[in-house]
């Protein structure tokens, strides 16, 4: 729609510099719409490219690269394929937009969000593969057990020669009361260049900024556990050539099932 190019083009006229904009958009109607503005309004100072980004050849390196691929989980919108698909298009020395990005993760009670996961069952499908996906969602009605820890993070551009997206992180969380684990509530942070930071960590939340709601991984099984235990979480974020998913399980108090194994229920495709 057009604000990214908006944004970079005010930008530079603050900056007192002349820039030239390649918008790369693979969407052929947000295309149509970007034409529409180029025609009207930006002129020969940007160019409108229909392709992915991760297939253009440029006709020249760029100095800067600006994204807004991010998702309520960080990189559950394939930021980091995307943006490492196109780091052949990015100058050496040259900068992304975001820069840095972590997710984090928080064990939840809440036996509202679960009745409305349970009810989702559709079908056709697995009775209960409606818990095997994560669900954006607004949290009401919920009790965070313990603050979220950082999960997954990337860094743009990146600098490893071999790029692999695929991960693993166990987190332990202390909790204090007596309660019932439905799930795991996602959010991330992200630093867009220097100390420019956005966040929906509840800690660090931006203010006024409501663009992304938090991310719902349920488990199956309601898990009750008790003052001074500790939950302990497992959490992949796996992919093959078509696609990528998260698998979970936790681990103590008890072990669970590994939700969503090779991607039964619930993936993303590339």
């Amino acid at each position: 729609r057009g604000p990214l190019v908006n944004a970079s083009l005010r930008a530079a006229c603050q900056a007192k510099r002349r820039i030239k904009v390649y918008a790369v958009e693979k969407n052929p109607n947000a295309v149509v719409t970007l034409e529409t503005w180029q025609y009207e309004e930006w002129g020969s100072q940007v160019t409108v490219v229909s392709c992915d980004m991760r297939e253009w050849e440029a006709p020249e390196k760029a100095d800067l690269m600006v994204s807004e691929l991010l998702g309520s989980f960080a990189d559950n919108e394939l930021s980091p394929e995307c943006l490492d698909g196109a780091q052949h298009c990015l100058k050496e020395g040259g900068m992304s937009i975001p820069n840095h990005y972590t997710s984090f993760l928080g064990p939840i009670s809440s036996s509202k969000l679960y009745n409305e996961v349970r009810a989702c069952r559709e079908k056709d499908h697995d009775p209960e593969a409606q818990f095997e996906m994560p669900y954006v969602v607004r949290l009401h009605n919920f009790h965070q057990l313990a603050p979220p820890k950082a999960c997954f993070s990337f860094r743009h551009p990146n600098p490893d020669p071999l790029k692999d997206n695929n991960r693993y992180q166990i987190l332990e969380f202390q909790v204090d009361m007596n309660t019932v684990l439905h799930g795991f509530a996602g959010y991330f942070e992200t630093t867009l260049y220097g100390d420019i930071t956005l966040s929906i960590r509840p800690e660090t939340h931006s203010p006024g900024m409501f663009s992304w709601f938090p991310i719902f991984f349920p488990i199956k099984q309601p898990m009750s556990v008790q003052a001074g235990e500790k939950i302990r979480v497992g959490f992949w974020r796996c992919s093959n050539s078509k696609k990528v998913w998260y698998e979970w399980a936790v681990i103590s108090p008890m072990c669970s099932v590994i939700h969503n194994t090779t991607g039964r229920s619930y993936t993303i495709g590339l």
